[in-house]
């Protein structure tokens, strides 16, 4: 099973967010599973800066797009047994950040983007990698899809390829004015309701929606919730239209770099047998943010975008009954101006309870992984998260939302029964938000029920290994269709 994994970024190279995670992990346990898979991605500046053996492929390569010839060259790293294939064009890609700065989005991510996916097939031939899947992420990897619908139709190189397109967040969909089709190489006809036109402008999201053998979501829950209003971002109708070949796969967690009994980032390392570590871990935590922990109380943890749509609004409006119900608070994030100035203020106000640094710091997010008690994530939507199945690894209890992924992963913790890994809320709003952390800042003071629910959330079993099989059975599927 040979496949092509398109993706703007991809970790270790480049990441700002999930995709980067999915897109460096499933290649290697799909070809643990015995694929063969080959990753494509910009050479960004950041990926110049980390001075890896890049070995060259191509040089003087041009591409004809837009009635412009375009040069490029390609370069090539293979690490845990996946090649990826780095597409070069400095004028594109040669910029501070990955899609735009803080005043907005680059103008020309359209062609940015539509470059990359057609130098990305076109590499596919040039070394010969003719595949059974081409794997595409997100609306900038989406045009690859509509490339082999419209621009290699009958080409015999890519006869019996298949597509996979898989959305990661579909309220991110890569809005242009129509002028892009013609200038990234596309029919100026399918400017049209029908095909990628959405409200007098392009959606290249919908190419990969449309074009695509099977699509594909971050979770089931939040395949079913984009075919809704509330969650399909005005594209439900188009995706209920899909829900034949529409499938929702759980994202999983690499556990060779989130173990805590060999995470080198943490303060002290732990398993489930013996967690004097996370004893160690808290005292730590607490020490880092100013905090003066009282006994018997838990310490509560966020690592966040600190946005509307991760809840971080409900908690400023719920923040004081949170640190009344007796639980400490530390947070961690950048974001909205707004919540963060609130944040700064209550943290003025609450200096001992709660804890509070915007920014981002790896070393300081994984020691609120292992250091916390509970973990909050009130998400209004989650296509997947991947922040719960990391807590819950380091024996972190999460209450969550009962959205997307966060539903799939977390299970309501039952003291009767001994069952379960977290709580749960419904409604996106402060009432709910503090029942459940009520809930579960009552099991903390039940011993016996806090180690259960330590046990079984560190054992719940988050791999990808599990998830590259789901891949891997809907590749041969549609292979064979």
């Amino acid at each position: 099973m040979k496949v092509a994994f398109l993706a703007s970024e991809v970790n270790p190279y480049a990441k700002t967010g999930g995709l980067a995670d999915v897109a460096g992990s499933l290649p290697k346990f799909l070809v643990r599973q015995g694929a063969e898979v080959r990753t494509f991605m910009p050479l960004y500046r950041e990926v110049r800066k980390k001075s890896l053996p890049l070995e060259p492929v191509l040089d003087k390569a041009k591409l004809t797009m837009g009635g412009r010839s375009i040069p490029y060259a390609v370069f090539a790293h293979r690490a845990e047994g996946v090649t990826t294939f780095f597409v070069d064009h400095p004028g594109y890609f040669d910029r501070d950040a990955l899609y735009g700065t803080p005043a907005g989005d680059y103008p020309d991510n359209a062609e940015r983007f539509g470059f990359f996916s057609r130098a990305a097939l076109e590499t596919m031939r040039a070394v010969g990698f003719r595949p059974a899947i081409v794997h595409a992420h997100d609306w900038q990897a989406a045009a690859a899809v509509a490339y082999l619908r419209f621009v290699h139709a009958g080409d015999p190189f890519f006869s019996g390829a298949r597509s996979v397109f898989t959305i990661h967040n579909l309220a991110y969909q890569g809005l242009f004015g129509k002028e892009v089709l013609p200038a990234i190489g596309l029919p100026e006809s399918l400017f049209n309701m029908n095909d990628l036109e959405f409200f007098g402008q392009v959606n290249t999201l919908k190419a990969g929606i449309l074009y695509s053998t099977a699509v594909t979501t971050v979770s089931p829950r939040y395949s079913r919730e984009i075919q809704t209003p509330e969650f399909g971002c005005g594209l439900d109708g188009l995706l209920r239209s899909r829900a034949g070949v529409l499938h929702g796969i759980l994202n999983g967690v690499d556990y060779q770099d989130w173990d805590p009994a060999t995470d080198p980032l943490i303060p002290r390392n732990y398993a489930p047998g013996d967690l004097a570590g996370k004893k160690a871990c808290r005292e730590e935590l607490a020490r880092l943010f100013g905090l003066a922990l009282q006994p018997g109380r838990p310490l509560a943890g966020m690592v966040t975008r600190l946005a509307g749509q991760k809840g971080l609004d409900i908690v400023c409006e719920a923040l004081e009954a949170l640190l009344g119900q007796g639980l400490s608070l530390v947070i961690l994030g950048t974001g909205d101006r707004k919540i963060q100035d609130f944040l700064a203020a209550a943290q003025k106000k609450h200096a001992a309870q709660f804890g509070l640094k915007i920014a981002f710091d790896e070393k300081i997010a994984r020691t609120i992984y292992a250091g916390s008690d509970i973990f909050l994530i009130p998400s209004r939507y989650e296509p997947c998260g991947l922040t719960q199945m990391y807590a819950m690894r380091y024996g972190t209890v999460p209450v969550v939302r009962a959205t997307g992924g966060l539903d799939d992963s977390v299970e309501e913790f039952d003291a009767a029964a001994a069952a379960g890994n977290g709580f749960k809320f419904a409604e996106a709003a402060p009432g709910p938000l503090l029942e459940a952390s009520a809930r579960a800042v009552a099991a903390f003071g039940r011993p016996a029920d806090w180690s259960a629910l330590v046990r079984n959330a560190m054992s719940a079993d988050f791999s990808w290994g599990r998830s590259a099989e789901t891949y891997l059975g809907l590749y041969e599927m549609i292979a064979a269709s």
